[in-house]
């Protein structure tokens, strides 16, 4: 399991961080996640989920990532 911080571009409200939570919350290996305007902390399980994929599920929701930042590992 790793930590990261996704920064996100195009989050302006609260109804902003529901999209990007409800997307991210479908995505498997996706655990204790937390989203604010602007940035998304979760914590991912890498046999099941790449920087890719995470990158790819927010930017489907009309967001755009501007940096993955890991905390560990």
């Amino acid at each position: 399991m790793r930590s990261a911080t996704m920064l996100i571009e195009g989050m302006t409200c609260g109804g902003c961080v529901v999209s990007v939570k409800r997307v991210l919350e479908r995505v498997p290996g996706v655990s204790e996640l937390s989203v604010e305007v602007g940035e998304a902390r979760l914590t991912v399980d890498d046999a099941l989920v790449t920087e890719a994929a995470l990158r790819q599920t927010v930017e489907r929701a009309g967001f755009e990532v501007d940096e993955v930042v890991w905390a560990n590992g």
